[in-house]
């Protein structure tokens, strides 16, 4: 009998989580062919951001790049780098005592190992830090986006986080990239099953950020579910990384707490002179009547826009059913910016580091092929324009805190 006349059978989708389509992925996702385009377009969006700064401080006859060492949360940095702790104290217009505790030690600490052995001021070795920080992450968001929908989605990944309209606060001396670099690798450990990595990595990115504790969140609630589907059999090294994970945020305000006298809630009575904590979003909502009523030039409204852009990629992200880890990290990055005190300007700030935000984005950009259109490279040109005037009005020309 020929084999043609015998009956094939249809091909079955897969049942389960696992059965949403996904885009081919090219072989070797660690091929220089794969992640050095996206790397490219990323290293090349945020240098011309560094030439927008300057270029403006020309224009305006500031200092040229002193503002991208040196500004607000900057010079904390620095002076905890060059002299340690306990040794900077502002007391605010309200009459706030404002301490250095508030800030987190790994950035600084990085700035001081780096200026030992090498001949770089700390403004410079902020600058270094952040900036290959900065390349780390992206290569790490290309790595999460890869592993899960392949090459074209990750690429358009990285390429609209470069082009997020603050993404000029990635190539400044302040801890976004360093928390975002950190989170990406640590969650790729998640997804990878690589627990102790993910938890390690976690504990290093609660050194960094008040909101570092995501990051531990995220991936103590992916190992706990993973103990649960395993029902009992989940390896140690899973229990280890979801112990470590919390580790390093939980030291440092243990720290803070030791310091000040208040083991347990020293470290957030030094936040709320920062006018830093949890509100439920009260504070967000004082915000938003006060500028419905008087308004607030340009920065405050790109703010609320971001804000409420964030809220609106979450829900796509859910309806996405991305994975666990990732929902939990920036969901938890959402809503200390929506239900947090504190200036309203820092808000687009702080979801800079929530990459996963971008995934319905980019699955859709890669799906459509829009980025190898005409019209695609219009829009892209676009918010990648709007990123670096962005980025220079908030740097070197508007006075409200970044």
């Amino acid at each position: 009998m020929s084999t043609s006349s015998v009956p094939r059978p249809e091909p079955t989708a897969p049942s389960g989580p696992l059965s949403r389509p996904r885009l081919p992925r090219p072989a070797g996702p660690g091929s220089p062919q794969g992640f050095l385009p996206a790397l490219a377009l990323f290293a090349g969006l945020r240098l011309a951001g560094i030439l927008a700064v300057i270029l403006t401080n020309e224009l305006r006859g500031h200092p040229l790049v002193r503002n991208l060492a040196h500004s607000w949360d900057s010079r904390w940095y620095l002076h905890i780098a060059t002299h340690g702790y306990g040794h900077l104290i502002w007391v605010s217009p309200q009459g706030a005592v404002q301490t250095d505790w508030a800030f987190f030690p790994l950035y600084p600490a990085l700035i001081r190992a780096l200026t030992l052995p090498l001949p770089l001021t700390p403004g410079q070795a902020a600058l270094l830090i952040a900036w290959t920080a900065a390349g780390v992450a992206a290569y790490g968001i290309y790595r999460v986006g890869h592993h899960l929908y392949g090459r074209g989605v990750a690429t358009a990944l990285v390429a609209l986080w470069g082009a997020l309209p603050h993404a000029v606060e990635l190539t400044i001396a302040y801890t976004e990239s360093l928390f975002a670099a950190l989170a990406a690798w640590s969650l790729y450990g998640v997804l990878k099953e690589r627990w102790l990595e993910a938890g390690t990595l976690a504990a290093l990115a609660g050194l960094s950020r008040p909101s570092g504790f995501a990051v531990a969140v995220a991936v103590s609630l992916a190992a706990g579910y993973e103990a649960l589907r395993q029902r009992g059999r989940a390896p140690a090294r899973l229990w280890a990384g979801a112990l470590l994970a919390p580790l390093g945020w939980l030291a440092y305000v243990l720290w803070v707490g030791s310091r000040t006298g208040d083991l347990f809630g020293g470290y957030f009575t030094v936040q709320s002179a920062w006018d830093s904590r949890f509100d439920f979003g009260a504070g967000s909502v004082r915000f938003l009547g006060a500028l419905l009523l008087h308004g607030g030039g340009v920065v405050y409204p790109v703010a609320l826009l971001i804000v409420l852009a964030g809220l609106l990629l979450f829900v796509l992200l859910c309806l996405d059913r991305a994975p666990l880890a990732l929902v939990v990290y920036a969901g938890v990055l959402v809503l200390l910016v929506v239900g947090g005190s504190g200036s309203f300007s820092s808000k687009p700030r702080f979801l800079l580091p929530a990459f996963p935000l971008l995934i319905p984005m980019a699955r859709a950009l890669a799906r459509t092929w829009w980025l190898r259109r005409p019209p695609a490279v219009a829009v892209y040109g676009a918010l990648a324009l709007f990123s670096l005037l962005t980025g220079a009005y908030v740097t070197a020309v508007a006075h409200s805190p970044l």
